[in-house]
């Protein structure tokens, strides 16, 4: 069918959408629909609920996913790619101005104080984040429940993501869900080739920093926090390029930036290897968000409601949850040192709990001011 608009319109439209688009991944994905199908109706209404369903299903940031979806279905592979470049690229090119006045001021003491506020309000935000995907994605599920709670048990013990335990959550879920009729061999190829671990030399930072990163964009499902704690367990505590400080700080500036949360990884790479690093890591986190979208739009029409798929996936997404919440807990024990650390992220949830149209950029800032002011007097 002739599309209504031409791809310069749509790019452009992801263009400003990714530079102004707060609010993180559900309000984002609002965004879309209300542009693109209710005013401008250049997207069908099962062509929107096509691309959010895959985008859910599929492993990457959900946010991302959709919009490479949304350029995919009148302009195919050209439209996915610059779709999904015009999409990232502002709050890229953010994370990368920030990254660098914190490299440069990072030892300053009002930045500090700054991040102080900050890195509290983080995980007052993470927490809520949380607790709404467990309501959403776990409902009155026992069995998810039990996963996410395993989970987050495991995450707060061990200290990192446990891939093989998600995969399997996945397995278990499939198997306890799927009828004998949908038991399908081709369900486990995806996930089996996600295990697949390197033995090649990785002196190389940059080569270390594709691979952890592209690791980390094949276990996002739907929100771009999960992927917090995979990023806490490989940069703070396996390779150790940052610090829990540093790596709060990474968090908060995702928060503060439009666009998806998920571009975190672009300050972090930064950190670890400046220009060079920031884009390898965003590249590599990036890649299969991209690829897991445009290499099954053409079949997810008619395979994409499988009962074994929708039930691995749902297993899957129950373990990611649980990581999150394990998540929040040990950088909760990090970066709550004090009193007034606490009563931040405390005054964080309330505000989110009872005021739904207060934005997290807004807390943040807010936040922020209150490091300076604070630290100032001591």
């Amino acid at each position: 069918m002739q599309a209504a608009y031409k791809l310069k319109d749509l790019v452009l439209y992801f263009l400003k959408l990714g530079a102004i688009g707060f609010g993180g991944p559900v309000a984002l994905v609002g965004y879309m629909h209300r542009d693109l199908v209710e005013n401008r109706k250049w997207i069908t209404e099962e062509d929107y609920k096509e691309g959010l369903a895959l985008a859910q299903l599929a492993p990457g940031p959900l946010a991302a996913q959709l919009s490479i979806y949304l350029g995919y279905v009148h302009y195919r592979i050209m439209g996915a790619t610059l779709v999904g470049l015009a999409f990232v690229l502002p709050s890229f090119l953010m994370v990368l101005g920030i990254g660098y006045a914190y490299v440069k001021a990072g030892g300053l003491p009002w930045m500090q104080a700054v991040f102080y506020g900050i890195g509290a309000a983080v995980i007052g935000i993470i927490a809520i984040s949380s607790y709404k995907l467990s309501k959403k994605s776990l409902g009155k599920n026992w069995l998810l429940w039990g996963i996410a709670v395993v989970l987050a048990i495991a995450t707060f013990v061990t200290e990192r993501e446990i891939l093989w335990l998600i995969l399997a959550s996945g397995a278990v879920t499939w198997l306890y869900s799927a009828s004998a009729k949908t038991k399908s061999k081709a369900l486990f190829i995806s996930p089996v080739l996600l295990q697949i671990t390197t033995s090649v030399d990785l002196n190389e930072k940059l080569t270390q920093i594709g691979w952890f990163f592209f690791k980390a964009g094949a276990f996002v499902f739907g929100s771009g926090l999960a992927i917090v704690p995979f990023l806490y367990g490989g940069v703070v505590k396996e390779y150790q390029w940052l610090d829990d400080q540093q790596f709060l700080d990474a968090v908060a500036v995702a928060m503060i930036t439009p666009g998806p949360v998920v571009i975190t990884v672009g300050f972090i790479g930064y950190l670890v290897a400046g220009f060079p690093g920031a884009c390898v890591a965003a590249l590599a986190t990036f890649l299969p968000c991209y690829l897991f979208t445009v290499i099954p739009a053409p079949y997810f029409k008619k395979y994409g409601k499988h009962p074994s798929i929708k039930a691995f996936v749902d297993g899957v997404t129950a373990a990611a949850v649980g990581a999150i919440g394990g998540a929040v807990l040990v950088l909760g024990k990090r970066q709550i040192t004090d009193v007034t650390s606490a009563m931040i992220a405390l005054v964080t949830i309330v505000v989110l709990l009872k005021f739904k149209k207060v934005q997290e950029p807004v807390i943040i800032v807010i936040a922020a001011l209150l490091g300076l002011l604070i630290k100032s007097k001591l």
